[in-house]
């Protein structure tokens, strides 16, 4: 009888104490692994220091985010399984993808099962394009689209170089072609035509014949559509077999393994990007936390940390974490962020700044004046 009378005050106090709020499950998903590897980095960097700042806040509506990591290796068939994984595992809120190769198929397996996915990264803009067609209102990207990073690139490159031999490389990626086909437009509109247009692949290590073939053209500018791998690769074998033509690409730079790769043979490469984001007053404890921790927040690391935000300031707007209330809250709504003040238009594309051209010197990548 005793033992029946503890255990059932036991019980009673546990049905009278209040339920713990259930955590909110989100994701950061980009190349963990992979040639890509350091843009997931960043990313990973990013979204877990601002799941931390966020729960040390009091996370969000009293409940603590849970953050999982999903690689995708910026394989699109890779990118497909970890999404459904994602969805499987009650993920609401996924912060990526990076490769915009990987956030197209994505999104669709996002938008079927009532997941918000804000992209850091990816700048194809067939993303937002495409799902707006379909009435989805789950996709957003906090970063730029390439028919902006584009016209850049395109108006730079008729202003510096008209009347010389430019060659628009890609690397049949949906970002490298989409970008160096957005630049040969705004190219092509101010008035200059390409005196190469060529595909390499992703994976190429021997750049040899393409650049047996540049020089015999007289190339004095080249523009890649393509990663920092395949472009320190072009830049380094280039120079060695005596092509001194700079080459221009994206923002698929941002890295400072671009440097590692090519050495002193990276200096003069050009490369179109957001404003430093490190360099705005929003950014400065971030920036200065991460340094404390031993790790540079450069590329997209705080544009990660910035979605994270977004989502935890829409969710508490919306008073819900249903995707529906929380996408019209994006949609309504400016957020502050590390990265500054951001909104979204109806295609779910953030509202700000446009894309800046940087020069590579010494080691580091500095702004143009523009």
């Amino acid at each position: 009888m005793k033992k029946f009378f503890v255990l059932a005050i036991a019980t009673a106090a546990l049905a009278a104490a209040p339920a713990r709020a259930e955590d909110i499950k989100v994701a950061v998903v980009g190349p963990i692994t992979g040639q890509y590897a350091t843009f997931g980095e960043q990313m990973r960097r990013g979204a877990e220091m601002a799941v931390n700042d966020i729960n040390a806040k009091g996370g969000v509506m009293g409940r603590m985010l849970k953050l999982m990591i999903g690689d995708d290796a910026c394989d699109p068939k890779q990118a497909v399984s970890v999404a459904n994984r994602m969805v499987n595992d009650g993920v609401l809120f996924v912060d990526g993808h990076y490769c915009s190769g990987s956030s197209i198929p994505a999104s669709s397996i996002y938008a079927e099962n009532g997941v918000l996915e804000i992209t850091p990264a990816s700048t194809n803009p067939a993303l937002t394009d495409d799902a707006a067609k379909k009435g989805w209102n789950n996709v957003f990207r906090v970063c730029g689209r390439d028919d902006a990073q584009g016209r850049v690139a395109g108006h730079y490159i008729a202003a510096h170089y008209r009347g010389k031999k430019v060659a628009i490389l890609h690397d049949k990626s949906p970002y490298g072609k989409g970008l160096a086909d957005e630049t040969k437009k705004a190219m092509n509109d101010a008035g200059m035509q390409e005196a190469m247009y060529e595909a390499t692949n992703a994976d190429d290590k021997d750049f040899s014949a393409l650049i047996s073939k540049m020089k015999q053209a007289q190339i004095a500018l080249i523009y890649l559509g393509g990663y920092h791998t395949e472009a320190g690769l072009l830049v380094r074998q280039a120079r060695e077999q005596g092509l001194a033509a700079p080459l221009m690409a994206g923002d698929a730079l941002a890295s400072d393994e671009f440097w590692t790769i090519t050495g002193p043979a990276g200096e003069g490469s050009l490369m179109t990007f957001a404003p430093e984001p490190r360099n705005l007053k929003t950014a400065q404890a971030a920036v200065t936390r991460f340094r404390a921790q031993g790790y540079e927040p450069e590329g997209y690391t705080l544009f990660t940390y910035a979605a994270l935000q977004v989502y935890a300031e829409a969710v508490a707007l919306a008073k819900s974490d249903k995707l529906d209330a929380v996408s019209k809250a994006m949609y309504a709504n400016k957020f502050d962020t590390v990265i500054g003040t951001v909104g979204f238009d109806a295609k779910g594309d953030v509202v700000g700044p446009d894309y800046v051209v940087y020069v590579w010197h010494n080691g580091k990548r500095e702004e143009l004046p523009h």
